[in-house]
């Protein structure tokens, strides 16, 4: 352990720095992630550990909002640890640190499964650690995104969600558009509700980041079989490896085919193509065909594959016969997507903040005011397959 030992916080106000322990066996990875939390203003590094075993006995006295958790490290691994640091403090947030290899994508999906909020993908040396902006960028962003929403949703007199129990907003639906379940009038909301398209949908795409991949295990074991008559297209903020697996746990929780678009691929109906990690994946006419492109163009939102490419050819193809999903994510990828889908007549559903990990994606799809729902992930399963059989929305 070091000699870090910075007293728990009594207030627990969001104006309080979010406080931060790194678990890692290197201690140069721990010198640097501890200095670059502490150059934040808005972060404090109050632990640092070089095995679970020791951030587990610590975690009660430390008193961390996040932890920065390793997946190999001796005596107790992040894996082992990660259950046991949930059960002894409510509201921590996990996020895992592991190298780019099957396995460890393996063993961080099975973490998020476990509890973890999120994972960051660590480069595979202390050089490299030490010389990615990109690491440091996605580390910090989620430590202060996810540190933020785990103290709202512990204030007193706050909702899961984060929103104040005396939040009082009006709803700006378009006239004659239907009053959503998730926005009936106990729900009240401050973003315009248009209504769904009347075109049968010939296509579902599905955008997700921060807690996308548990969203996503949940949204297929809801649709059921009406999948089988559109394609369906996925971009989840991954990077490479972690998508293929992504793409088998998928196949899993649909009962369907589901794989990583591969250039020149003809989409087909009952499969689901997923963006693979460090490509933007874009669909494009080949005559009578759809077919799967794949593009090493520079990242969109800071993210490659992002949404906003996937969602704008979706809609230049299949105009009003689009229907779009913003799962939980940060930051606002899929936006413009979602503009492009409701300028052209399609329809889009946002997750609610409710059941969002981070509202960041689809709030800012909801606020765009081209979406025909807003709901919680619960229902977005049911609601998709009664579209896509046919129903009234």
């Amino acid at each position: 352990m070091s000699a870090i030992a910075r007293a728990p916080s009594s207030s627990g106000t969001v104006t309080d720095p979010i406080r931060v322990m790194v678990v890692d066996d290197s201690v140069v990875i721990r010198g640097l992630v501890g200095r670059w939390l502490d150059e934040e203003p808005n972060l404090a590094v109050v632990a640092s550990h070089r095995n679970g075993r020791l951030a587990v006995d610590d975690v009660l006295r430390s008193n961390p909002d996040v932890v920065i958790l390793d997946i190999e490290m001796p005596d107790m691994d992040g894996l082992t640890a990660l259950p046991l640091l949930i059960e002894k403090k409510k509201n921590l947030v996990v996020v895992v640190a592991s190298t780019l290899t099957r396995r460890n994508a393996e063993i961080s999906l099975k973490a998020l499964s476990l509890g973890a909020a999120d994972y960051v993908p660590k480069p595979e040396s202390n050089s490299g650690v030490t010389t990615s902006a990109e690491f440091r960028r996605e580390l910090i962003e989620k430590v202060v995104n996810l540190g933020q929403r785990a103290r709202k949703r512990g204030m007193p007199g706050a909702i899961p969600g984060g929103r104040p129990m005396a939040r009082s907003l009006t709803n700006a639906m378009q006239p004659g558009a239907a009053a959503p379940s998730a926005l009936r009038a106990s729900r009240p909301t401050s973003f315009t509700i248009r209504s769904y398209s009347s075109v049968r949908p010939r296509i579902l795409a599905i955008g997700s980041s921060t807690g996308g991949p548990q969203a996503l295990n949940t949204l297929f074991g809801e649709i059921g079989s009406s999948i089988g008559m559109v394609p369906v297209v996925i971009t989840q903020h991954m990077p490479p490896t972690f998508t293929a697996i992504l793409a088998e746990h998928i196949t899993k929780a649909a009962g369907r085919p589901a794989s990583e678009g591969r250039d020149g691929e003809v989409i087909q109906p009952g499969h689901i193509y997923v963006a693979p990690g460090g490509k933007h994946m874009l669909l494009v006419k080949n005559g009578n065909d759809v077919i799967v492109k794949l593009s090493d163009a520079p990242p969109v939102n800071f993210c490659k594959p992002a949404v906003d490419p996937l969602f704008k050819s979706v809609a230049e193809i299949y105009g009003t016969a689009t229907l779009a999903v913003v799962l939980t994510g940060m930051g606002s990828d899929g936006a413009e997507g979602v503009r492009k889908i409701g300028e052209i007549g399609g329809s889009a559903i946002a997750q609610d903040e409710e059941t969002s990990v981070v509202w960041g994606m689809p709030g800012a799809a909801a606020h765009t005011g081209m979406c025909s729902d807003v709901l919680p992930l619960n229902e977005i399963g049911r609601k998709v397959s009664k579209i896509l059989l046919g129903g009234r929305p």
